[in-house]
């Protein structure tokens, strides 16, 4: 009972986070601004709303918390940083569809690293709804974009990868805390894009996007999916994830008009259909290995690193 419910939270934290961080193209559209300049501000709030949280929860023990992260969160802060860099760029660069088409893929990418790295296994029914998954991305693939977008489809993969590397690498370090690293990301990525940002403030509307940006998908989605894919398989967290697909499309279509074609409308549903089936269908796993508990903000972070 208590491992159905365990995987039954896991599973509604990334479902969660996936609805949230489908709204990123939507304010990157919003903004009207440059890649560095929306990197700079989004980070900006993502640090002082995740920093400011930090302080009060950590207070005195902060730096040492930090420093007990070790080499396993410096490599998960780079990698964050690329990821969240190349994630602006590709929307950018690309349209939102052709972004989802390549990050359809995470949960493939996933289990992959997964396998090689946790030697996790993979189900059966993940078989059967990966390959109906991988339909739809065909599909949606015949509406790739032409050569000027390669560059955000370039980025997109880099994105892409560099997550599905996060949703393993927190199975594989239970004790990093995502607060610590996700505060550090927004810093760096924020330092890194200052010397390229536009000067000045820019318009409230601006500013307000990026707000939302920093704090529902870099601060509140990030955290929900890293501490939702603890509970639940890699591979399994990276494909509840591909809900992404299908929402973020839509809401650039709703309110900026950027129409998907019928092909990725069509490959969006059957990818969506195939999570659903998946989701539908789940059960408990019979045996799970005890693992350690996750470290988060307020939690005790004193779990022995694996």
């Amino acid at each position: 009972m208590d491992r159905l419910h365990s995987r039954t939270v896991g599973i509604f934290l990334v479902a969660l986070s996936a609805a949230l961080w489908s709204t990123a193209g939507l304010f990157v559209r919003m903004s009207h601004l440059d890649t560095w300049t929306i990197v700079a501000w989004r980070s900006f709030f993502s640090f002082v709303t995740l920093g400011g949280a930090a302080v009060v929860l950590y207070r005195g023990e902060l730096g040492r918390v930090i420093m007990r992260q070790g080499w396993p969160g410096v490599f998960a802060v780079a990698v964050s940083v690329v990821s969240a860099i190349c994630y602006v760029m590709a929307l950018r660069m690309t349209t939102v569809a052709n972004v989802m088409i390549i990050y359809a893929a995470l949960p493939f990418i996933t289990t992959g690293i997964a396998f090689i790295w946790l030697r996790e296994r993979v189900t059966a029914r993940f078989l059967v709804a990966g390959s109906i998954a991988i339909a739809g991305i065909a599909i949606m693939g015949r509406a790739a974009a032409s050569p000027r977008d390669l560059l955000g489809l370039g980025a997109a993969v880099v994105m892409t990868t560099g997550f599905a590397t996060q949703l393993v690498q927190v199975k594989r370090y239970p004790s990093l805390d995502m607060t610590i690293i996700i505060t550090l990301m927004s810093g760096i990525c924020m330092l890194v894009a200052i010397p390229f940002m536009q000067p000045g403030i820019p318009p409230f509307r601006s500013m307000l996007a990026c707000a939302l940006f920093g704090t529902l998908t870099m601060g509140v989605a990030y955290m929900l999916l890293l501490k939702g894919g603890r509970l639940i398989s890699s591979g399994e967290a990276g494909f509840i994830s591909m809900l992404d697909v299908a929402l973020a499309p839509l809401w650039v279509w709703f309110f900026y008009g950027e129409r998907p074609t019928g092909t990725v409308m069509g490959g969006g549903a059957i990818v969506l259909g195939a999570v659903a089936w998946y989701l539908l269908t789940s059960r408990a796993p019979r045996a799970a290995s005890p693992v350690a508990s996750p470290t988060w903000a307020g939690s005790d972070s004193r779990e022995t690193t694996h």
